[in-house]
């Protein structure tokens, strides 16, 4: 629909790091995992800033909290800093987990189960953090973009 959109970083992660034997993997280090995303996320905030015009993000710097949180981990200080600091628009579009359509693949190994508890931490952290969550409805992608194009008054 002619927005710039920033992809998932946790995929981006998982492929960088088996490519090169690294331990930021979440089935490794999760703690090291948590600490790299955090790290694209800023980064793909900054960038699109630099831009000045909108851009949809898959996750965001808030989505490392809901992790790290999922996962039984500390959130340390610093991430809740960085949640503070690199805000998004206050409303949120999120996808409810939809098991008709969850499949697992070599970047994501979670099963339903677990998806639906992240999906919960997700809910959780972004709330927390003061966004507006607004579920996104079970729908093919094109419905789902319209739905979202309406919100935005667009």
């Amino acid at each position: 629909m002619g927005y710039a959109s920033s992809p998932e970083t946790g995929r981006a992660v998982i492929r960088d790091q088996a490519a090169v034997g690294g331990r930021a993997l979440p089935w490794i280090d999760p703690d090291l995992f948590a600490e790299v995303m955090l790290s694209w996320e800023m980064r793909a905030h900054g960038r699109a800033a630099e831009r000045g015009a909108s851009v949809f993000f898959d996750r965001g710097v808030v989505d490392v909290v809901g992790y790290l949180r999922v996962e039984g981990r500390p959130v340390p200080e610093h991430v809740h800093a960085a949640a503070r600091r690199f805000r998004y628009d206050r409303t949120v579009f999120i996808a409810p987990p939809w098991p008709e359509i969850y499949r697992t693949d070599t970047e994501r190994k979670q099963s339903f189960a677990r998806a639906e508890r992240t999906h919960a931490a997700m809910v959780a952290a972004y709330t927390d953090c003061g966004y507006d969550l607004v579920d996104l409805p079970r729908a093919s992608v094109a419905e789902r973009a319209r739905f979202v194009a309406a919100r935005m008054g667009g």
